[in-house]
Order: structure tokens, then C-alpha cells, then sequence
């Protein structure tokens, strides 16, 4: 009797754990194939907040934030342009200012003779007892009279300028030498473009 008390024992602690386990609850789990199909309800409605993943943050495991960012350089602003000054003619520019040159066969005044144009006409109109004469010049190239007559629209191209800027009219003549007094003599483009000239030739002066 006592031998087959222990396995009396056994036997009904199996019996025991086999009715434990039928009123365990089938697993929930569902196992599926192919593309995981999401029903029509729940398209566009946000996931739930335990599943989503959690958020990044910036700050670093020992609670350190980054270094900021450093700021930019600034930039030196540009030195302001000067002023280019105005041209002046003084007393010595009025007596070493005094020849207008021209291009072959033309009797229009440069632009780069202004300054000394508008300065031999300030001076002439702030001293009314001056006078000047303008003399027109040609290169030998050409006829004679073909050069005297260049000569002359020359001279009075010069004489239009000076009353245009401010020199009284009465102050002023003008006449052509033609190619009968050059500068210089030789035959070379040098020569004849000195030739090619006006002279400001002071009458009178204060």
C-alpha cells in the first residue's frame, strides 16, 4: 500500500495540469500572407501614441545641448569712390593752353579741348580790356585755297566755342593762315598733325 501511494499522488497532479491547459484562451496572433491588407475605416485616422516611435531629441544622452552656431563675420563695407576733381586752368594753362588740334580734313573741336576753351572764355569775360585772335591752320596736303578756306572754319569753330562758353563776342576775331605758317616743316603724319591746329592768340591782355 505504501509503494503505490506516491504514484497515486503523480497521476492526479497530471490529470490536474491537462485541465489547466484546455481553459487557456486561443492565442490572438493571426498569421497572414502577401501585402498586409489595412481596412477602409482607419485610412487617414492618426496612429495611436503607443504605437508610434519615439522622438528624437537633440540634446544628448548626458543632458548637454550642442555647441550654437558661430555667428557670421561681418562684412567691411567699401571705401566711398572720391570725387574726380573738376579741370582747372590757372594763369600758366592760359598761356600754355593755347593750340586746338583737329583730325585730317576737319574742322569739328574735340571735346578734350573744353577745359581750355571754357577757361580762356571765363577769363576773357571777367577782364572786358582783353582781346584774342584766332589764328586756323592747315597741313600741305591739299590745294592752297582749299587749305585757307579749312583754316578759317577752323578759326571760327574755336570762336564759336569760346562764345558759347560765356566770352564776349566782341572780343574775339578770327582769320586763316592756311598752310603758309606750320609748326613744323617735315612731311611725316607728326608734322602735319601739329599743323592741323587753331592758335589763341592774346591781342590784349590784363
Amino acid at each position: 500500500m505504501r509503494a503505490t501511494l506516491p504514484a497515486t499522488l503523480l497521476l492526479s497532479a497530471l490529470l490536474a495540469a491537462c485541465a489547466s491547459s484546455r481553459d487557456l484562451p486561443p492565442s490572438k496572433h493571426i498569421s497572414q500572407s502577401g501585402q498586409l491588407k489595412i481596412h477602409p475605416g482607419l485610412v487617414g485616422q492618426p496612429v495611436p501614441a503607443e504605437l508610434q516611435e519615439p522622438q528624437r531629441t537633440e540634446a544628448s544622452s548626458t543632458g548637454t545641448n550642442s555647441a550654437p552656431a558661430p555667428a557670421p563675420a561681418p562684412v567691411a563695407a567699401a571705401a566711398p569712390v572720391a570725387a574726380q576733381p573738376a579741370t582747372k586752368m590757372d594763369q600758366t594753362g592760359l598761356r600754355s593752353q593755347r593750340s586746338v588740334y583737329f583730325d585730317y580734313k576737319s574742322a569739328v573741336v574735340r571735346t578734350e579741348f573744353d577745359p581750355a576753351l571754357q577757361a580762356h572764355a571765363r577769363y576773357l569775360a571777367a577782364n572786358p580790356k582783353s582781346s584774342v585772335r584766332i589764328e586756323g591752320n592747315a597741313d600741305d596736303r591739299g590745294t592752297p585755297d582749299y587749305n585757307t578756306r579749312l583754316g578759317l572754319k577752323r578759326a571760327e569753330n574755336v570762336r564759336q566755342a569760346l562764345i558759347g562758353h560765356g566770352a564776349p563776342e566782341k572780343q574775339i576775331k578770327f582769320k586763316s593762315l592756311g598752310e603758309s605758317q606750320p609748326k613744323l616743316k617735315g612731311r611725316d603724319e607728326e608734322s602735319r598733325a601739329e599743323n592741323r591746329r587753331a592758335d589763341v592768340v592774346y591781342e590784349k591782355e590784363e
